[in-house]
């Protein structure tokens, strides 16, 4: 029998926000795996779908350039978000936002290379992280072209917690791409439409909802019937053009766009610290330390 820690158990729960009883039956039925257990509670109707980075965090700042038609988001991290606040780090942030918009570089190597206020990129950081006192560092990029009849829409959230970097087509109204860049920092979306979606997830969704239908003592011969209304249900969920608009919820983000003459291309949404473990602090222990020096 796999053994399953305290921690494992607190982070399944956190992430679905049932008991810890169910959370730790969850993972001793699927051995473990946090994908599964995830799955298994929502088949049982315990649990709804969670996103990966509910459970993951760092600190730091994302920010958005444009630069004649290419655009930039970038994400640089810190050890405290204590230092998000500092100005430094903000204008460093800023820069390496413009630095990648104008230079355009092909990956984060050749980024690192780019010449900086403080030399390359590289020492720029190292010189950060000796008068700022903390690690920092630059952690990825995305870069973003348009054609001339078409709009950037840059927007950051809680100072540059989140950023989204959004493209539309049809229209030179940036106003509109803002917009709907603010819709996806608001709501996440994972997908511009349902054509994006890939066939694994479906099948995966599809499996799960066929579960919960059994499950719920539903009768075989409408199962399949409420499966995909389910499922379409899901993919508009997660597709960007057929959510609510969250300025206005009577209409989707497609026919939002539509009346201004435009189509969503594209959008890229960093959310600082998703995919990084936070380290988990024992104050007790820091404490404790500091007393035996």
């Amino acid at each position: 029998m796999v053994q399953i820690s305290a921690k494992l158990v607190k982070e399944l729960r956190d992430m679905t926000g049932v008991g810890m009883m169910d959370a730790k039956r969850a993972l001793v039925e699927v051995e473990g795996d946090m994908e599964k257990a995830v799955d298994f509670l929502r088949e049982k109707g315990m649990a709804k779908a969670a996103k990966k980075n509910d459970r993951i965090a760092a600190e730091g700042l994302a920010a958005v350039a444009v630069v004649g038609n290419t655009a930039a988001i970038v994400e640089v991290n810190s050890e405290t978000d204590f230092v998000a606040k500092n100005e430094m780090f903000q204008g460093l942030v800023q820069e390496l936002a413009t630095l990648v918009a104008t230079n355009k570089p092909a990956d984060m190597d050749a980024a690192m290379e780019m010449a900086a206020s403080k030399g390359t990129v590289a020492e720029t950081l190292i010189e950060a992280n000796q008068v700022i006192g903390e690690k920092i560092s630059f952690r990825r990029f995305e870069i973003v072209e348009k054609e001339e009849n078409a709009a950037f829409g840059g927007y950051l959230h809680m100072g540059g917690r989140i950023a989204v970097l959004a493209l539309v087509d049809g229209t030179t109204d940036e106003t509109v791409a803002k917009d709907v860049a603010m819709h996806v920092a608001a709501i996440n979306p994972r997908y511009v439409d349902e054509s994006q979606i890939p066939a694994e997830e479906l099948e995966r969704e599809k499996a799960v909802l066929v579960e919960q239908a059994l499950n719920e003592g539903k009768p075989a011969n409408i199962v399949d019937k409420m499966v995909i209304g389910r499922l379409n249900k899901f993919k508009a969920e997660i597709s960007l053009v057929d959510q609510p608009f969250v300025k206005d919820p009577d209409m989707t983000v497609a026919k939002y766009v539509a009346t201004k003459g435009a189509t969503v291309k594209s959008f890229v949404r960093f959310e600082v610290g998703e995919g990084i473990e936070k380290r988990e602090e024992n104050f007790a222990e820091e404490v404790m330390s500091q007393i035996k020096k």
